[in-house]
């Protein structure tokens, strides 16, 4: 069993008999107390979606959730369904747009490394890899004989997601997209 500190964004734990997916997890560092972290976690259950928060030290041994993860693709929507396809034999898995309702802002047709978390033979949440292409559907035109400073305009992508990017950009590109930063990280290979 791992400890608190072990534990990452998007691992299934088993808290107070129920299996949990951790979103999102903020440390911090107590004045006046010798060592020890206290990590803050926001989770939700994967039976009912309910989110809530939760306190652990650094030292709190916390169990595991049996979990499978599986390479997919996105293929469609369906209402309020994002279904994705397993890669190799071509399982279709249905997940509610609530549920993954911060990871949709970087899915697309092209998006590449998605995993699908399944707990209990149902599929829960989404692992995405650490950055995405998306284009540039509405940005500012280039300004003509603009600086190379790094100043920077905001930029809205196909998926809906608004980020900085340089001056430089223009609408159509391709840009790359740290996922957990939410920040422009260059041009895309296209």
């Amino acid at each position: 069993m791992p400890k608190a500190s072990e534990i990452k964004k998007n691992s299934t734990i088993v808290y107070n008999n129920k299996t949990c997916i951790v979103r999102d997890i903020e440390r911090s560092v107590p004045q006046g107390r010798a060592g020890g972290s206290i990590y803050r976690m926001r989770m939700y259950d994967v039976v009912t979606g309910a989110k809530f928060d939760e306190t652990f030290k650094d030292s709190d041994m916390l169990q595991l959730a049996d979990l499978v993860r599986r390479q997919a693709m996105f293929s469609y929507i369906d209402g309020d369904e994002y279904v994705f396809l397993d890669k190799e034999d071509y399982t279709p898995y249905s997940l509610n747009k609530d549920a993954i309702a911060e990871e949709i802002l970087f899915i697309n047709e092209e998006t590449d490394g998605i995993q699908v978390l399944i707990v209990s033979d149902v599929p829960v949440a989404l692992d995405l890899p650490i950055s995405v292409e998306l284009e540039v559907v509405e940005t500012d035109p280039s300004i003509k004989g603009a600086s190379a400073t790094s100043r920077t305009k905001p930029a809205k992508c196909s998926t809906g997601l608004v980020v900085q990017v340089p001056e430089y950009i223009a609408t159509g590109e391709w840009i790359r997209v740290n996922i957990e930063e939410r920040k422009f990280q260059g041009r895309a290979d296209r």
